[in-house]
């Protein structure tokens, strides 16, 4: 990878409440050189978890900030001290709305399109249901359609497209 790797200036808003961890994180992946995907290959998490770790947004296990530290040659035990066990995230950076570009266009879509997402959702769940109404076990398994974003795995792709490159994000 070239040293073009983006960095993170942790000394703006909203970055610059980050734990000072954060920057020491950032440039060290930066200095290697690392996309998140190949460190969280390296962790066995993957790299949207990884990265909203770094923003700390996340919660690394002690195991898991002391395989980030090895791969990153930086101080397993600064990283335990600042972020270890007594440390809990503060999930939700910045504004609201958003300022950044990006992140509002994904507030953008949930504001949009979010009530018809809960609708389907929920038809969906109807639809299960009926189609397991003796089976109570199935049944429990989906709920009431309601979805947690907190353990759940985040995919970005990127799809050639006439009309230019898309995004693809896939919530599962």
């Amino acid at each position: 990878m070239s040293s073009a790797t983006p960095t993170v200036a942790t000394n703006n808003s909203p970055y610059a409440d980050l734990p000072a961890i954060s920057s020491v994180l950032f440039e060290a992946k930066a200095k290697k050189g690392l996309t998140f995907d190949q460190i969280a290959k390296q962790i066995g998490r993957d790299e949207v978890w990884l990265a909203a770790a770094f923003y700390g947004q996340a919660k690394f296990t002690t195991e898991e900030l002391k395989k980030v530290a090895e791969v990153l040659d930086i101080s397993s035990a600064s990283a335990l001290s600042e972020i270890g066990d007594h440390w809990w995230p503060n999930r939700g950076l910045g504004p609201m709305p958003p300022q950044d570009p990006v992140i509002y266009r994904l507030y953008e879509g949930v504001l949009v399109y979010g009530h018809a997402i809960k609708a389907i959702i929920h038809e969906k769940v109807w639809l299960f249901e009926e189609f397991v109404m003796t089976t109570i076990h199935l049944h429990k398994q989906f709920g009431d359609g309601i979805m947690s974003m907190i353990d759940c795995k985040i995919d970005i792709e990127k799809k050639p497209d006439p009309k230019g490159d898309r995004v693809v994000l896939s919530f599962e």
